[in-house]
């Protein structure tokens, strides 16, 4: 029987824990325990719970590959934010605080996860997306439960600017049909979002026997769809949300869709005419001159 595979921020502390001073123990054995208080201390609390110098958290931190604490602390929440159920993050949620003080915190911590996301992507890793992207191959975009809101929203905005889009369930067992007869050159997207339902990791782990190019759109370095990715993006949450935090990996799907319009040239003038006059011709989109015949002044 195989060992279960241990998240990376707890086998770093497992691996490491031999080699420690004993404060260095200390605080490994108060984190692997109590990772859900831990998450949220700064350096100073960290040392105080475990009654040791702030130095000695820095020493620590250093000690099991992380360059910063903040580096660190980032590996804890995705730990603590891959493991907790709905009733726990009702608890962290703080639902009896006023709804004035709720809707601020909300947008305060969207904002951090957007500076966070500014900081953190590397231009030319999501060029190398776009790149992909570009290719003259078909297209299949792949989320399932909150991350099919993401994927439906970055197919269909690449349907505004490229053809051989398709978008697909995660949760339809028929995507499994459709991805084992497209074409060798496909290129697949899945998007993923924390808890990770485990049809997308089979999807994955599908897409990489074809031999199709695969790109993971996630929010954690722990996604574990990442493994069968030949290119990835992470637009990681600073905060560990209630339900869900769209919003970086939105920003970041909004980026490379216009980034692909941008390499398009004139190609793309006659793709959004075709579409444009398909919509005038079926009567798809409210206009104007429906009310009463007439345009208003």
């Amino acid at each position: 029987m195989t060992r279960p595979k241990l998240h990376p921020l707890i086998e770093k502390i497992s691996e490491s824990i031999g080699g420690l001073t004993p404060k260095g123990r200390i605080l490994g054995e108060y984190i692997t325990s109590q990772p859900r208080k831990a998450v949220f201390m700064t350096t100073k609390e960290l040392a105080e719970a475990c009654e040791v110098s702030e130095a000695t958290v820095v020493r620590f931190v250093s000690g099991i590959g992380y360059d910063r604490y903040s580096d660190f602390q980032q590996a804890l929440r995705d730990f603590v934010d891959t493991e907790l159920t709905l009733l726990d993050r009702l608890d962290i949620a703080d639902m009896k605080a006023p709804g004035a003080v709720r809707f601020r915190r909300t947008v305060a911590e969207e904002i951090d996860n957007l500076q966070q996301l500014y900081n953190a992507l590397d231009v030319e890793v999501m060029e190398a997306v776009v790149e992909v992207l570009d290719r003259r191959a078909p297209i299949y975009v792949i989320g399932s439960r909150l991350s099919y809101t993401l994927a439906y929203y970055m197919g269909w905005a690449m349907t505004k600017v490229r053809e051989n889009i398709r978008i697909m369930k995660g949760s339809d067992r028929t995507t499994i049909d459709w991805l084992t007869i497209a074409p060798a050159d496909s290129v697949v997207v899945i998007v993923a979002t924390s808890r990770y339902p485990n049809e997308l990791i089979r999807l994955g782990k599908l897409v990489k026997r074809l031999g199709q190019t695969l790109v993971v759109i996630t929010d954690s370095a722990s996604c574990p769809v990442l493994q069968f990715a030949d290119h990835h993006l992470i637009a990681a949450s600073k905060h560990i949300p209630y339900l869900g935090s769209p919003t970086p990996l939105s920003c970041l799907i909004n980026y490379l869709v216009h980034e692909l319009a941008s390499r398009q040239g004139d190609a793309l003038k006659d793709h959004q005419a075709k579409l444009e006059q398909s919509y005038w011709e079926n009567d798809v989109l409210f206009n104007m001159k429906d009310l009463d015949g007439r345009t208003p002044e």
